[in-house]
């Protein structure tokens, strides 16, 4: 095992062999979103930032749940203004473009490495917006998704407005962010919402993560940092990314070794080091 940590009681995490496990840990409240929560979860990607070590990660949520949103004593203190129940979660730190709430979605895009979420039970509204934060999406059958925030009379403001539409169209955000209603797993994978359907997506996300540890880390980081920028950026600017990080790649410790193993019919063997 590589190390292990646990910022709060509210997400517990594991690494191992490359692998991060990430698991919200409030299954009495089906992992509700509390302030205690959206600092834990910023806490841990931070964190995870920061370890060279990490290839992969997977996030899930302990219990019955991954994650149903904000928490309802926020939604009843909110009575009380506009920042009541949710202190501290709307405040921009310096150099970031998001507040804590963002944060807690965008935190697994900023991760140079794959983000798998392995959501069952329900995801909804903060909680589905998180999920919208990962690079894949794993999910049962009946899981259930919502972009809930209507029903309180908000809009979703945890990144979804910007990530929702990226993953199953304009028209198709837009029904979803204006009802409010219940997506099943089922229905999320044929609209993009979910990539895949499984029945126990927390074991198939682990399998898939430990598939992508054993790949060269450059490449893999290369590879999403690559498909981040498609449709952000013009082509030439794409173009040229392309350029830029394959040239980095060819010849490389980490690129030879793959090559390597597969001609020696070996498992490969990476170093977790910076291309120069």
């Amino acid at each position: 095992m590589d190390s292990v940590g646990a910022m709060s009681d509210r997400v517990v995490w594991t690494v191992e062999d490359g692998v991060a496990d990430v698991r919200l840990n409030r299954p009495e409240k089906m992992n509700a979103l509390d302030p205690a929560m959206f600092r834990a979860i910023v806490d841990v990607g931070e964190q995870l930032k920061r370890d060279p070590k990490v290839r992969a990660v997977v996030l899930s949520g302990e219990g019955r749940a991954f994650c149903a949103g904000l928490d309802f004593g926020s939604f009843q203190a909110m009575a009380g203004g506009p920042r009541s129940g949710v202190e501290g979660i709307s405040d921009i730190a310096d150099g970031r473009i998001t507040h804590q709430g963002q944060q807690c979605a965008y935190v697994w895009q900023e991760l140079e490495v794959p983000v798998i979420a392995a959501i069952h039970g329900v995801a909804l509204g903060g909680g589905c917006q998180i999920a919208l934060g990962a690079d894949i999406r794993l999910c049962t059958p009946d899981a259930q998704f919502s972009v809930l925030e209507i029903r309180w009379g908000l809009v979703p403001d945890m990144t979804g407005s910007q990530f929702l539409p990226m993953l199953v169209g304009l028209d198709k955000a837009k029904e979803l962010t204006f009802t409010g209603r219940m997506v099943s797993g089922e229905e999320a994978v044929s609209i993009g919402l979910a990539t895949r359907v499984c029945a126990n997506p927390l074991e198939d996300a682990m399998t898939m993560a430990r598939d992508i540890a054993a790949k060269n880390p450059h490449a893999i980081r290369g590879s999403k940092a690559l498909l981040n920028l498609s449709g952000r950026v013009s082509l030439a600017d794409g173009f040229a990314a392309e350029r830029s990080i394959i040239g980095g790649l060819i010849g490389s410790p980490n690129q030879k070794e793959a090559v390597t193993a597969f001609f020696e019919k070996r498992s490969a063997t990476y170093a977790d080091v910076a291309l120069k």
